[in-house]
């Protein structure tokens, strides 16, 4: 049984893998061919990053269940929310190109914080309300260094708190 499991491991493992290869040529490809999504480069810094951690996430287990979540009730949106075991993890993506003085982590302040727990609030209420009160909610955070072709990533688990 315990074989079977690791297996089972290695092979979403690979699926992981192969979904994010597949996506980095499927962006490739739009940019040659000029098709792709336009954008300022610093929005497309910031979206191959939250891409790049979506793919890290599920890697080290985290179950996603939304990507870029938004809500009518609040402004902004959730880069990921996914169940990591019993909590319901709602994690903000910073990317930086270079590092420099000031962490990429540290862009998310008080008004980010404030964004995030009101869309959490708005998440929640879309959840059955039995389960909406017992739920563990976290709010994870995760920085994503894209310098000379790798990703180097940080994740900060409970970044921060309700309050």
């Amino acid at each position: 049984m315990i074989a079977s499991m690791a297996a089972a491991g290695k092979l979403e493992r690979l699926w992981i893998d192969a979904q994010e290869w597949a996506l980095g040529r499927m962006h490739g490809l739009w940019a040659r061919m000029g098709n792709g999504p336009a954008a300022a480069p610093h929005l497309a810094t910031g979206l191959e990053g939250e891409w790049a951690a979506y793919f890290e996430l599920k890697r080290r287990g985290l179950r996603v269940v939304a990507r870029r979540w938004t809500s009518t009730r609040a402004r902004g949106d959730v880069d990921v929310i996914g169940w990591d075991g019993e909590w319901l993890c709602l994690v903000e993506v910073k990317t930086r190109t270079e590092r420099d003085i000031t962490p990429a982590e540290s862009a998310v302040d008080e008004e980010k914080r404030n964004m995030v727990r009101n869309l959490a609030r708005a998440y929640l209420r879309t959840l059955p309300e039995d389960e909406r009160r017992t739920v563990r909610v976290r709010f994870d955070v995760v920085s994503v260094y894209s310098t000379g072709g790798a990703n180097e990533f940080t994740i900060f688990k409970d970044a921060f708190g309700w309050q």
